[in-house]
């Protein structure tokens, strides 16, 4: 039997895909539900006042907290896809990187202090492994030239957004019902179910990922664990001398320097790859039109994780959340966005289907641009929201609602196309590697949105409509400049498919 009839039996058995698909999405469905869930009370935990439970600190800090945690969620997805490369594989990366996630929500259920943030770094080291791996995954489902690549990310996306409705939903119930730690406990539940099922189902992976792509020496092996046992010694130190005062810690600079070691990282790395890594002429023109699309992706998540910050407190402090008696906890705002990908998901993955049934593909660039400039006018619709929150009035749902239609439309455009990107694009040898540094853009992203979120200080609220256009405008003219290059990068898109 040929591989290519193996593969076609399997297809028919997860929506026209195969069936290790469904192992993957249900994996990654109940650890964003874990993700998710707590990311949305983050914030809003670390504002509340001690008395209310919460940690009672100002919202530039909390910004500045929340802009690394979820930068460094996604800044360790660079060592986790080099540690699945080379030395455990992708099925490994994402058994032991859930286990560690799911420990970390564990000890957030715990009503102290100090482990919140012991917590907190335990689901930035085990997200590290199993997000990059995870998508990586996916994309080594499917061969280089077959169509169907980016209707299966946007499956997998699918998955990514049911389990963070499920944790908006039963996480925000339960913190406005039970309390704080119950909803962070509910999370931890939703990770172990994840891995339950990862274990269950990983045959149906065939092998993908069972063993790392680059074979080391036995020496070599045994200097990167040294290495990696050294890094977890060192953070363990530090954490203990911030837990007993010996060092301070300035969420603020910290998360400054974070975005500037990040973005160097990121540059490094992607072009350490380009010039240093024996790639082909062909490999390089791939490379910069997948340049083009990180690019885009920094800006996009620079605008689109406002929602668990600054949206999010807009949610809490500016909206009318009040049904006759009930009030809406604000995460369940935040869940439209999840919402509205489910609903538009299966439609956009029959467009992209469809267009390229007819000849007509747009480029990776020119999707990512043009879901940049949507996210972007989802601001427009702030500044509006904004101005009349400056007037003294509570803003009706629907303005928020309107603003996560228009960055579910752009997210929709953008990331599952640009995860499809990194997997297409990339030298097959250095796949890991480019889907972590492809992560990176995430973290810089989503620290350059906790510093943006610091700005808006709740007891000036007459600055927000400034602040959401400026971000806005700024961000269409960067979709417009990258849709521009991509007149000229998008042959060489094609270049992957020969």
């Amino acid at each position: 039997m040929t591989t290519e009839t193996t593969i076609n039996d399997v297809e028919r058995q997860f929506f026209g895909h195969p069936k290790g698909l469904k192992t993957l999405f249900l994996t990654e469905m109940w650890e964003r539900m874990s993700y998710y869930g707590m990311r949305a009370m983050l914030v809003l935990f670390m504002t509340a006042s001690i008395q209310e439970g919460g940690l009672g600190i100002t919202v530039a800090t909390a910004g500045a907290i929340y802009g690394l945690y979820t930068g460094s969620v996604y800044l360790l997805g660079l060592p986790g896809g080099w540690m699945a490369d080379r030395l455990i594989g992708g099925q490994k990366a994402i058994w032991y990187g859930g286990i560690i996630i799911m420990c970390g929500h564990i000890v957030l259920a715990i009503p102290n202090e100090n482990t919140f943030y012991i917590g907190l770094i335990l689901v930035v080291l085990g997200t590290g492994l199993l997000k990059p791996n995870i998508g990586a995954l996916v994309g080594q489902l499917y061969s280089k030239v077959d169509t169907r690549r980016d209707s299966g990310y946007t499956l997998y996306y699918l998955g990514i957004n049911l389990g963070s409705l499920i944790g908006y939903m039963v996480c925000g119930y339960l913190r406005i019902n039970v309390g704080w730690h119950w909803a962070f406990g509910a999370a931890a539940v939703g990770m172990g179910l994840g891995l339950i099922q990862f274990y269950l189902t990983t045959p149906e992976l065939k092998g993908v990922g069972a063993e790392p792509t680059v074979k080391m020496s036995e020496k070599a092996q045994k200097l990167s664990w040294t290495v990696i046992g050294a890094f977890m010694l060192s953070l363990t130190f530090i954490t203990v001398l911030l837990m007993n005062g010996t060092m301070t810690f300035n969420a603020a600079v910290v998360a400054d320097s974070f975005a500037i070691i990040a973005t160097s990282l990121f540059f490094i790395c992607f072009f350490a790859i380009f010039f240093f890594g024996n790639t082909s002429a062909d490999e390089k023109r791939q490379l910069i039109s997948l340049l083009l699309v990180c690019i885009a992706s920094i800006f996009f998540w620079m605008g689109f994780e406002q929602a668990g910050s600054s949206l999010n407190l807009f949610g809490q402090d500016y909206t009318q959340r009040m049904i006759g008696t009930f009030e809406i906890p604000p995460e369940w705002l935040q869940s439209a966005n999840s919402f509205f990908i489910i609903t538009l998901s299966p439609f956009i993955a029959a467009l992209w289907i469809n267009l390229a049934k007819k000849m007509i593909t747009p480029s990776y660039g020119i999707k990512c641009a043009l879901g940049l400039i949507i996210m972007a006018l989802g601001f427009l619709v702030m500044f509006f929201a904004a101005q009349i929150a400056a007037s003294g009035l509570k803003v009706a749902p629907y303005w928020l609602i309107a603003t996560y239609f228009l960055h579910t439309v752009g997210e929709l455009c953008l990331s599952p196309v640009a995860l499809s990107a990194v997997s297409k694009l990339s030298p097959k040898r250095f796949a890991g590697q480019m889907m972590g540094i492809f992560v990176l853009t995430y973290s810089i992203g989503n620290v350059v949105a906790g510093r943006l979120a610091g700005n808006f200080d709740p007891n000036n609220v007459s600055e927000m409509p400034g602040l959401y256009l400026q971000i806005g405008l700024f961000t269409i003219a960067v979709g417009v400049v990258i849709a521009v290059l991509t007149l000229k990068t998008r042959k060489w898109e094609k270049l992957a498919e020969s």
